[in-house]
């Protein structure tokens, strides 16, 4: 049996199949409010730095913010936009600065351009009684499929209470144990023999031999200073550069080759093994109701990747015990059995004010936690989500004061207030993140309150060129014309500073949000990115879809989907596959175009009463009269039109993360309206586990505006 190795804490596209799943959940839960958390994590702090920056899908603790997953580092480019005014459309002076940006720094890799200039929208085409009832039976219907509709239903809002009366699961599921393999690497060039568990840890480098992490020094670095401590002072291994893991690589492929060759039975029959052993753990019972638990799997042990050039990469993950994970059960109900002989759960909870079933610490970072929550589907989770996305809708009618409010403060002769201003107006304007401190052997990245002054540039009359790593170590480069007392402000807070100190000296991300809270309740700086990036979405979508095909509206969805994830600088690694999906749109277009000039030539006979020419095998064509070629033609162009727009789609969103704001920033109901009114089935927009994520909002009218 081969070791359980668990090679990525990156991009899930890069990661073991088995984690795949796991990170993906994750990632859909990552914007749980602060009620999420264990109790006494909301009155207590591990450390005195309270403030850390969330990363790899991980819960923070209270006070911590903007939590999530992005892409790997990968720079993309800010276009600019210009679109027509129009005076009947309110929602237009809510759009924020991002979209409007006049001068954008461009990066190493760069995606094409947008176009610039947009049609204006006509109106709409007519969406009769029977039409929409259609496009609703539609979405009801796939709600319906799903083994999950009945937890569709999202409950009744409950705060910071009671979320539950009785809540019963089975706990987690733990890796199974490594299965010592046996063969042998060199050092110096001779066999060394290796405990199970010091060779566990060689093969977690082994096999990563393919990979860019392999090559990195401080990867290579960390990964011998740990393995180093499990192989113990007296161990003949003492220096890197001796030691030859090839062998392990090697057995490493003939594994993945020996999967391959397996017959369809054998896979089917690993995949049934696999499912009965999951079973138990799929589900929760939540007030007598079934629903699906998320992430149950515990993380296997691994060298941690990180994202960008993270100080902690190649730092071995230690296999998570019994004794280090928290269970939250009902009370008076059966605790789960632990799976592990002669271990137990480290405690037990009943605390019916959050919804997590289990926690742990993250072997990594250990002032973060790893939470198992239920499915991203559940109601509680849906509940959640809703609450969210109308607590950005109330920011819409406040948005106006707090405008003002900030702009007043611009010239404020109290530094405190006058900061506090202007970082409000860049959290509003470029839905840049508030930012927290770091430790030393944290990631250097950094959000709006801990800007540095090195990540600012001050460009004359009034443009500011911000250039730095944000969350998950993804570089936000961005030159944006600004109102001139911002300008001037941040120029005055730059003034005789080094490089390496806070653009914003008095204020912190507490006191943010302190004042946040004050101009609306529940307002803080995350609130702005939602708000923003819904904002933007309905107001490009309803200025800018015209009548036309189905594929030429979802394109329009497109744009304006890659318009908001340039705003909150969601990035993607360009895909290992892209060239060649590229290659094979292009072949297929070419031979449709050939068929087309073909099909065009037997036209021209056919109009002068010309017998049709012969095939390639010399058979002669049927005989088609104009009107049957014509339509031919037309079905052609058709398949040709299309597949011109998905090129296009696929080469500008290359380097763009569509899904991250889709499934955490973007208000479902504008999308489930605007599908309402163009008459576009919603699976052509949302994946089958997006469409379950957000059953809530699938009942909304073709009325709904953010």
């Amino acid at each position: 049996m081969a070791p359980t190795v668990c090679l990525s804490d990156g991009d899930d596209e890069d990661g073991p199949i088995s984690f795949k799943r796991t990170a993906s959940v994750k990632s859909e839960q990552e914007d749980d409010s602060e009620d999420e958390k264990p109790l006494a994590m909301r009155t207590t702090r591990l450390t005195s730095n309270a403030s850390s920056t969330s990363r790899n899908s991980i819960k923070r603790r209270p006070g911590d913010s903007n939590t999530g997953t992005s892409s790997p580092l990968k720079k993309a480019k800010h276009s600019a936009i210009e679109r027509e005014p129009k005076a009947a459309d309110a929602h237009d002076n809510k759009i924020p600065l991002a979209p409007r940006l006049t001068s954008v720094k461009p990066s190493k890799t760069k995606p094409p351009a947008k176009n610039a200039t947009k049609n204006k929208k006509k109106s709409p085409s007519s969406f009769t009684k029977d039409s929409q009832k259609g496009v609703e039976m539609k979405a009801k219907k796939t709600v319906r499929n799903s083994r999950l509709s009945k937890a569709m239903k999202v409950r009744q809002g409950s705060g910071s209470g009671k979320k539950w009366s009785t809540l019963e699961h089975n706990g987690v599921m733990f890796p199974p144990p490594y299965m010592p393999h046996g063969v042998k690497m060199l050092y110096n060039g001779q066999p060394v023999d290796l405990t199970p568990e010091q060779e566990e840890v060689a093969t977690m480098f082994a096999v990563m031999r393919d990979t860019e992490y392999a090559s990195k020094e401080t990867f290579i670095n960390n990964f011998f200073t740990d393995w180093r401590k499990i192989l113990g002072k007296t161990h003949i291994i003492k220096k890197f550069e001796l030691c030859d893991f090839t062998t392990i690589y090697e057995w490493h492929l003939r594994e993945k080759e020996n999967k391959k060759q397996m017959t369809t039975e054998e896979k089917k029959a690993l995949r049934d093994e696999k499912g009965k052993r999951e079973e138990k753990y799929l589900w929760a019972i939540v007030d007598g109701v079934k629903e699906k638990v998320g992430n149950f799997r515990v993380e296997p042990p691994g060298l941690f990747r990180g994202r960008g050039e993270h100080p902690k990469m190649g730092r071995l993950k230690r296999r998570i015990r019994p004794n280090d994970i928290t269970i939250n059960i009902g009370k008076g109900t059966p605790v789960p059995v632990c799976p592990i002989p002669g271990e137990s759960w480290k405690e037990v909870k009943h605390d019916n004010t959050v919804t997590w079933l289990a926690f742990w610490n993250d072997p990594i970072n250990q002032k973060d936690f790893k939470y198992v929550f239920l499915a991203a589907s559940s109601s509680l989770k849906g509940q959640s989500d809703k609450e969210k996305y109308e607590k950005a809708r109330k920011l819409k009618d406040h948005i106006d004061n707090i405008r003002v409010n900030y702009t007043k403060d611009f010239r404020s002769k109290d530094q405190v207030k006058k900061q506090i201003a202007v970082a409000t107006y860049l959290v509003d304007k470029l839905a840049l993140r508030a930012g927290n401190e770091k430790d030393e052997d944290e990631a250097d990245t950094v959000g709006c309150c801990t800007l540095k002054v090195e990540n600012v540039t001050c460009l004359p009359p009034n443009k500011l060129q911000f250039d730095f790593l944000g969350k998950d170590s993804i570089r936000y480069l961005n030159t944006v014309e600004v109102e001139l007392p911002v300008y001037e402000a941040v120029k005055e807070f730059c003034a005789g500073k080094n490089k390496g100190d806070n653009v914003f000296a008095e204020i912190d991300t507490i006191k943010l949000n302190a004042h946040l809270k004050e101009l609306m309740p529940g307002l803080t700086a995350k609130v702005f990115r939602t708000y923003n990036a819904s904002v933007t979405l309905d107001a490009m979508l309803n200025k800018e879809t015209e009548d036309g095909t189905l594929l030429q509206k979802i394109s329009i969805y497109k744009r304006a989907n890659k318009e908001v994830a340039i705003i909150c600088n969601h990035q993607r690694a360009v895909s290992k596959s892209h060239d060649s999906q590229m290659a094979k749109l292009n072949e297929k277009i070419d031979e449709l175009k050939v068929q087309r000039d073909g099909l065009k030539a037997e036209l021209e006979k056919a109009k002068k009463g010309k017998r049709p020419g012969d095939d390639k095998d010399g058979s002669r064509k049927k005989k088609l009269t104009p009107e049957m070629l014509e339509n031919k033609i037309s079905g052609i162009e058709a398949k040709i039109e299309g597949m011109v727009i998905t090129k296009n789609n696929t080469e500008e969103s290359k380097t763009v993360a569509l899904g991250t704001s889709k499934i955490n920033y973007l208000d479902p109901r504008i999308t489930v309206a605007w599908c309402k009114t163009h008459e576009i089935p919603i699976n052509k927009i949302f994946s089958k586990t997006i469409l379950e994520k957000f059953g809530w909002a699938m009942d909304v009218g073709p009325g709904f505006r953010f």
